[in-house]
């Protein structure tokens, strides 16, 4: 009895130090490794493949944009000025009125205008009836042929003055020499202006000419018909789209740029000339292979990118070229076609099985189910 009693205790204490032991092992991480599960693939960890997200390396044309600052002009301009002194008797327009090409502007004092042209047309019916009447006396011998010469000389002199006459006539109205909007009026009725005083100013916005710099360095991406926008504080919200129409035959030597003018449509209005505008120019070129700026793993001086082949991650040198915002263009080391990480590099390492996805919520779910069925078990 005392045996048996025996036995039953040594048993119960071989069990609890196994039991301890093994503990003791699988806390202290020497427990058997786990044989693969049947049909799991080599590369795949016992998460599985790595999720990334992935973009498809293709041409695309790259598109430049140059920035500069730029003055609106009208697309006619010029002050409205007397071509001889004289007093203003009457004003035709309003300020700020559109007007047509040959309206009356301004009507000046043309009462000593109409007496001259009266004297000068007196004159010419004069001369002209003597030199008829002297045609029929040289007919007959009776006049000289100087003396018909110089009839003939006082007949084209009265033309002459009549022609002048009406000359000064005319300058006593002032028309609009272009259809546009008259400025605001700077003389009143009664007014004596000289040549040099500015009656108003005409401007025709129906297009506004758009005048900037282009540094020497940038010359030769600019040309006649490349597109451009504007941009201006009064309406900072909207885009103003024109085109180049020329540019200037001569650099500042100072400043090396060069000036270039652009045309942009304004039948609304809005835009003024004097305005400062900024203008934007579009250099669009050849296609090139561009990858987002995201995919690059820099090495000190050397730049890198992991490719996808046969659900594998490689790592793959490149050599860049030009940036634009969110991109870059690859000139060496990938050709179109070719599929790159985007998202997920700091995951990845050459060699390593990865599941490519071009959504970015799949990548966030890849990452989260392996942590799942590690918190299950």
């Amino acid at each position: 009895m005392v045996s048996s009693v025996r036995n039953i205790v040594v048993g119960a204490a071989l069990l609890v130090a196994v039991a301890g032991i093994g503990w003791y092992a699988v806390s202290n991480g020497d427990a058997p490794a786990a044989k693969p599960a049947a049909g799991a693939r080599p590369g795949f960890g016992p998460g599985g493949p790595v999720g990334v997200l992935v973009a498809t390396v293709g041409y695309e044309p790259f598109a430049q944009g140059m920035e500069a600052i730029g003055t609106a002009r009208a697309n006619e301009a010029v002050d409205i000025t007397a071509k001889v002194s004289n007093r203003v008797t009457a004003i035709a327009f309003r300020e700020g009125q559109q007007v047509r090409t040959g309206d009356v502007l301004v009507e000046f004092d043309s009462e000593q205008a109409r007496a001259n042209l009266a004297e000068a047309e007196a004159a010419l019916r004069d001369s002209r009836s003597q030199f008829n009447r002297s045609r029929e006396l040289f007919a007959t011998k009776a006049l000289s042929e100087a003396q018909l010469d110089q009839l003939q000389a006082t007949l084209s002199m009265n033309e002459a003055r009549v022609a002048g006459a009406r000359s000064q006539l005319n300058d006593t109205i002032i028309r609009a020499p272009f259809a546009g909007r008259v400025g605001l009026r700077n003389v009143s009725i009664g007014s004596f202006v000289s040549p040099t005083t500015v009656i108003t100013t005409l401007d025709d916005t129906s297009v506004i000419k758009l005048d900037f710099s282009v540094p020497e360095v940038f010359l030769a991406d600019v040309r006649e018909g490349l597109e451009i926008t504007g941009r201006t504080t009064a309406y900072s919200d909207e885009v103003f789209k024109g085109k180049v129409t020329s540019i200037d035959s001569r650099l500042d030597p100072v400043s090396r740029a060069v000036t270039v003018r652009a045309r942009i449509d304004n039948r609304d209005g809005r835009l003024k000339p004097g305005m400062l505008m900024t203008v934007n120019l579009q250099r669009v070129d050849a296609p090139t292979l561009l990858i987002p700026e995201q995919a690059l793993v820099p090495e000190g001086d050397r730049k890198f990118v992991f490719t996808v082949r046969d659900e594998k991650a490689v790592r793959t040198e490149v050599h860049t070229g030009r940036r634009r915002p969110g991109e870059v263009e690859v000139l060496k080391g990938l050709i179109e076609g070719d599929v790159v990480v985007v998202e997920g590099t700091q995951k990845v390492r050459d060699g390593l099985a990865v599941k490519p996805t071009t959504s970015s919520e799949a990548v966030q779910g890849a990452a989260i189910e392996p942590k799942l069925r590690r918190d299950r078990a």
